[in-house]
């Protein structure tokens, strides 16, 4: 790539660069000398599943990869026992070290799923900050002033609300600072809500004698729903543990709008050739629905492989365009002797089509709920309007199959005498 084209990759979709023109010259040194940027981002195991929307970062790490640069996934084993303060109006709960280590191992084996094990340098910030004396801290705590700490959006709120900002959450952008420091990094990449962090390992870098960083901030990634991010505890999250039909699923399900969203943070594909294909789709010479299983294909081939994607995609179309049931659907054999009516509710719930009987209920009322009998290939689907409803095996022995369909779950009922 020129220079111009690395640029407009490694900047695409980022909400800020600090500063751009730094990044330039950075570029420029590193192709002159031969030594490539260390590029850092930094991630506290707060949670053991990485989403969608934690990936974000690392394809950005992962197009610094791409041009040779060497990437350093930095796990905060030391901060995470501290909190991050960012976004949060009170203190965070301290994490314990056996969580923090438990949730580390985690990251580490998921994120190889976009980033190359071979050329990913994985370190843990407890490696120097846990090795930092209290004189060290002193000295570290003196190269940034409270007025500069107490003007970060997060503090200032608490103070005029009267919540209480602990001492400790002071030094947390220190030691996230530090860490810049102690990688001699050239590039650090974090979310918009990490600005103030960012900018506090650029002043420590500094205050150490150091070139400081380019900071390059990605924005916070919609969820399912198009408005709120991403985030288990809402329910609008992909996790890229899922299995490959439900990730296809969930991604099929999102808005056409988000669709573009997706295309920018979540694929390698070019800023220009995404731009080309909202072209086609306006001008009508290309399906939106074809665009976006294009889009769920790609995502769900990086984390399961394109095989695992292709047939996610055909039972996706099987069972949503065509109306049929896919090849690989969950199967549960019923005894015929054993086996005695039981109301739909609590057969849903017991297997797990549904959280709890009142979900169930809820589901049946809102037309969620319908069975097809027999033939997989051009099923008739019945709509199941009535929470009372039982199912007795024993009418459908004959047809070989009764399969529910919840929403995008399904479950084949096979007989046996």
């Amino acid at each position: 790539m020129t220079l111009d084209e690395q640029l407009a990759y490694l900047t695409k979709g980022a909400a800020e660069t600090i500063r751009a023109e730094d990044l330039r010259a950075k570029l420029e040194r590193a192709a002159k000398t031969g030594k490539p940027l260390r590029v850092k981002a930094g991630f506290d195991p707060t949670a053991p599943d990485i989403h969608l929307g934690h990936t974000v970062l690392i394809r950005k790490l992962k197009h610094f990869q791409d041009l040779g640069h060497t990437v350093i996934f930095l796990i905060g084993d030391f901060t995470g026992l501290i909190g991050d303060p960012s976004g949060q109006n009170v203190t965070r709960k301290p994490m314990s070290p056996e969580e923090v280590a438990a949730n580390a191992e985690t990251y580490k084996k998921q994120v190889f799923k976009i980033l190359d094990p071979e050329k990913t340098v994985v370190d843990f910030n407890s490696r120097w900050l846990g090795k930092l004396t209290g004189r060290d801290w002193i000295t570290l705590s003196s190269k940034y002033t409270v007025a500069r700490m107490l003007e970060r959006d997060d503090f200032s709120k608490r103070m005029k609300e009267q919540r209480p900002v602990a001492i400790h959450e002071l030094l947390y952008p220190l030691a996230q600072g530090y860490d810049s420091v102690a990688l001699e990094a050239d590039v650090e990449l974090g979310g918009t809500d990490q600005k103030f962090n960012l900018l506090v390992g650029r002043t420590l870098q500094q205050e150490y004698g150091q070139e400081p960083q380019v900071i390059l901030m990605m924005p916070i990634l919609e969820g399912l729903d198009g408005v709120q991010k991403m985030s288990k505890s809402l329910g609008n999250y992909v996790g890229i543990n899922e299995p490959p039909g439900e990730m296809f699923g969930k991604l099929m399900s999102i808005s056409d709008d988000l669709m573009w969203r997706y295309y920018l943070l979540l694929t390698d594909r070019g800023a220009n050739k995404i731009s080309d294909l909202r072209a086609a789709v306006t001008a009508g010479s290309l399906h939106p629905l074809d665009v976006k299983k294009e889009l769920a294909h790609m995502i769900v081939a990086d984390f399961h492989g394109s095989q695992a994607a292709a047939l996610a995609q055909r039972d996706w179309e099987a069972q949503f365009q065509r109306k049929g049931i896919p090849a690989e659907v969950p199967t549960v054999t019923e005894s015929l002797s054993y086996f005695v009516p039981i109301k739909l509710t609590a057969f849903l719930d017991m297997h797990e089509l549904v959280s709890s009987k009142a979900e169930a209920t809820r589901k049946i009322k809102e037309g969620a709920v319908s069975i097809a009998v027999g033939d997989t290939e051009h099923p008739s689907w019945e709509r199941i309007s009535d929470p009372a409803w039982e199912f007795d095996p024993a009418k459908y022995r004959d047809r070989g199959s009764v399969t529910f369909r919840v929403g995008r779950r399904l479950l084949k009922v096979t007989f046996s005498s």
